[in-house]
């Protein structure tokens, strides 16, 4: 059976909806980083260099929990992706590096939601697929 997916994803956490066969099922992913980490050991008289450090470490770092949550879409038919900031159009340019067959139907810019309301427009987006 092909799983139909929402994904509400910031810098922070990932909410995932799974919906397979009218059931549904989700899941949360923590990236484990604040957005204004810092990282011991650098300092600014270094030309720069710390910056470019502490922002590539960043980056490696949200590579990795898109990755992450790029493992558990388990032969998605259909993604839709939304949520608040930049994290969504990251997460779809990394999912298109890792899977080329990925499929991302939509992706919406939307504010903080709490989970009934993630569940719930992820259903509506979906709802040809309850009806059956």
């Amino acid at each position: 059976m092909k799983n139909k997916v929402g994904i509400w994803i910031d810098h922070q956490h990932a909410f995932l909806v799974f919906i397979q066969a009218g059931v549904e099922s989700s899941q949360h992913i923590e990236s484990g980083m604040d957005k204004d980490v810092r990282y011991t050991g650098r300092t600014i008289e270094e030309d720069g260099k710390a910056d470019d450090q502490r922002d590539s470490h960043y980056a490696s770092h949200l590579n990795q929990y898109y990755d992450q949550v790029i493992a558990n879409l388990h032969d998605a038919e259909a993604i839709l992706l939304f949520g608040p900031g930049e994290a969504k159009i990251e997460f779809k340019k990394r999912l298109m590096i890792k899977d080329k067959n990925a499929h991302v139907v939509g992706v919406d810019t939307v504010d903080k939601m709490t989970e009934p309301q993630v569940l719930a427009k992820v259903r509506e987006f979906y709802v040809k697929d309850l009806a059956i």
